[in-house]
């Protein structure tokens, strides 16, 4: 398998916040396009704009990691030994073969074997995470703790995984695992402060691989995970289109919700 070019962008930030968004990358390997059916090739189970929404990150000092291929290429929030975020619910794999609508992602006897989800895991998962728990260390190195905030989108109603309509923002931390309890409840103040956005914390969406794994607050690693319902922001018959009128308000929200985080420090430090 051909080694991509560039497996993510990386803009390093001077805080302790690095938000992560590993679902937004458009990019397929070499061959791709051609196993995917046409519903496949729409991509449409990507988090689109999802790192426009975080454009003013270097603006306030915080780092930006945006992954560049397609969630369909290999799932960077998904364990990477296959085990199931969510047991005994309907999971996608680490290399997806149905998309959220329950559809076939790839022509029929066209679909990806175990060794090459294998190879695939090892050209372009395990070297973004690399990078990524490189960057952790690094800040967590430079100010004595490291927060990540995993940056998502999705379908408002995807009756796969869930029942109705989403809330707009969908906060997870593991059921508490993930972070410092006062970073959840500052983050969470935020969310259920802002008019006109449903929200929830640790509901059906509780934090994906990324969260659950770096998250470990024992270490002054701190991770929170934000899921927002695409239709908050985005015309979601418009998958490409990107409306920043639109977008505004969800952005003021995040920029309010990181400003806060930025301000958090754990208990003792200086």
């Amino acid at each position: 398998m051909t080694e991509p070019a560039a497996l993510f962008t990386l803009v390093p930030g001077q805080t302790p916040l690095l938000v992560d968004v590993p679902h937004a990358g458009l990019g397929l390997s070499p061959g791709l396009s051609d196993r995917l059916t046409d519903s496949g090739r729409r991509l449409t189970d990507t988090d689109w704009h999802v790192e426009k929404l975080y454009g003013f990150a270097a603006e306030l000092g915080i780092g930006l990691m945006v992954a560049t291929h397609s969630r369909y290429v290999v799932d960077l929030n998904r364990d990477p030994q296959g085990r199931a975020l969510y047991p005994g619910a309907d999971n996608t794999e680490l290399c997806p073969t149905r998309g959220f609508d329950g559809e076939p992602l790839y022509r029929e006897g066209a679909g990806p074997d175990t060794s090459e989800v294998a190879a695939r895991a090892a050209v372009y998962w395990h070297p973004y995470h690399q990078r990524l728990a490189a960057e952790l260390q690094a800040i967590r190195a430079r100010h004595g703790y490291a927060i990540l905030l995993d940056g998502h989108s999705i379908a408002a109603e995807v009756p796969r995984f869930f029942p109705g309509r989403l809330p707009d923002l969908n906060l997870g931390t593991n059921d508490g695992a993930s972070c410092d309890p006062g970073l959840a409840a500052c983050a969470y103040g935020i969310l259920s402060a802002s008019e006109g956005f449903s929200h929830v914390h640790n509901g059906r969406f509780k934090g994906g691989f990324i969260t659950r794994h770096y998250g470990r607050p024992a270490e002054c690693l701190h991770a929170l995970q934000l899921e927002i319902a695409r239709d908050c922001y985005m015309d979601e018959a418009r998958l490409e289109h990107w409306d920043a009128v639109r977008a505004a308000p969800l952005i003021a929200v995040l920029r309010r919700l990181v400003e806060a985080l930025l301000r958090w420090q754990p208990a003792g430090h200086r």
